[in-house]
């Protein structure tokens, strides 16, 4: 009998062309689409579906394929498990990424384990990703397109799941992705690269706290030494790193280097001020049983991997880089790798300035 696979289709050209070489490589291929409450004029609405023209979109393609498609309606949990901890994230002074937590939460979340209970064999998503199995064990992997490598924010795929989940573009291009689809006829084969957050509607998060009425404090913006340089906003208006919009001169540039929430303050400093030696993660989830002594990691998605220790410290990793890296970020991920393989990651909870400091 065929294989089923449950293929989650975004109505994207990515999860299109995934749909379409499972069932040319003779799988029983479903399509489902997530009605995420989301309106395209960018009020947001937590009854009505996600990307309304998306949804017409991956209908579209599945009839063309003449595959099933159905539409599961996850906008509450979108509301509760993203959006609110998306809010609450910036209110703490740290700067969240809910692409991983939707992957978290929801496509290898809730969708795979409805994937499971509907009978389906897989559940394939078109992320640029790929996984292997050595002997008894099954391991993630960077794709061969290494621009469009998005393992970073696969890293919360659970060990025991990677055997029930394919992608099917991990081999491919995304130019030789968009040359299948137009040669399958494909409507969405030109279609542009979706927002990296699709809630934030207007294309400005500040504006999405603004529409839905998050209470801002004002407060102090100041030194590295602590003196008064002004006011800000409130701290959810300021990230990591961030020069602009301060609203405060001074003989140099000047960068966010660090968010106290409690104190309700914005700490600038110079450029060498947003370097550090490592961090302190939690929400920890390894894609192996061992660690190696050493490794690389990503603090962001479009950083570099950057060699560094590991070690343990009850539930948390401590993470120690070879060299001091620029605009390490509380709420953001770090994730490692060996090589193309990924290990594992956690989520960035403090940020360790100097070995010396630290220890003191």
């Amino acid at each position: 009998m065929k294989k089923k696979v449950m293929v989650a289709v975004s109505g994207g050209v990515d999860s299109s062309v995934a749909a379409l070489l499972l069932k040319e490589d003779g799988y029983d291929v479903t399509g489902v689409t997530m009605c995420l409450g989301i309106k395209e004029d960018g009020e947001f609405e937590g009854t009505r579906c996600c990307g309304l023209d998306a949804i017409d979109d991956a209908k579209h393609v599945c009839d063309q394929l003449q595959i099933p498609h159905f539409v599961f309606d996850y906008a509450g949990e979108m509301e509760e498990r993203i959006i609110n901890k998306f809010v609450a994230e910036y209110q703490r002074g740290r700067t969240p990424n809910p692409c991983i937590d939707c992957n978290r939460y929801l496509k290898f979340g809730s969708i795979l384990a409805k994937a499971k209970i509907m009978g389906f064999d897989y559940l394939a998503t078109g992320h640029y990703a790929r996984i292997k199995r050595q002997k008894e064990t099954w391991h993630l992997l960077s794709p061969k397109d290494k621009i469009k490598d998005q393992t970073y924010f696969l890293y919360t795929i659970k060990a025991e799941d990677l055997s029930f989940l394919l992608f099917p573009l991990g081999s491919l291009s995304k130019d030789e992705v968009r040359t299948l689809a137009k040669k399958a006829g494909l409507h969405v084969a030109q279609k542009a690269e979706s927002q990296d957050i699709c809630f934030v509607t207007q294309g400005d998060y500040r504006i999405f706290f603004q529409e839905k009425n998050v209470v801002a404090t004002v407060g102090d913006i100041v030194d590295m030494a602590g003196n008064v340089l002004g006011k800000h906003k409130g701290i959810i208006y300021y990230t990591i790193g961030q020069r602009g919009g301060l609203g405060i001169s001074a003989k140099t540039p000047l960068y966010v280097v660090e968010i106290n929430a409690e104190k309700h303050r914005v700490v600038v400093g110079e450029k060498n001020d947003l370097y550090s030696i490592g961090l302190i993660a939690g929400e920890i989830n390894l894609l192996t049983h061992d660690l190696p002594a050493e490794m690389e990691a990503k603090i962001r998605y479009r950083k570099k991997p950057a060699r560094c220790s590991v070690q343990k410290e009850g539930n948390k990793l401590k993470v120690v880089f070879k060299e001091a890296q620029e605009s390490i970020t509380p709420g953001q991920a770090v994730v490692f790798y060996a090589g193309d393989e990924v290990l594992g990651g956690g989520v960035i909870e403090d940020v360790i300035k100097n070995l010396e400091r630290n220890k003191k």
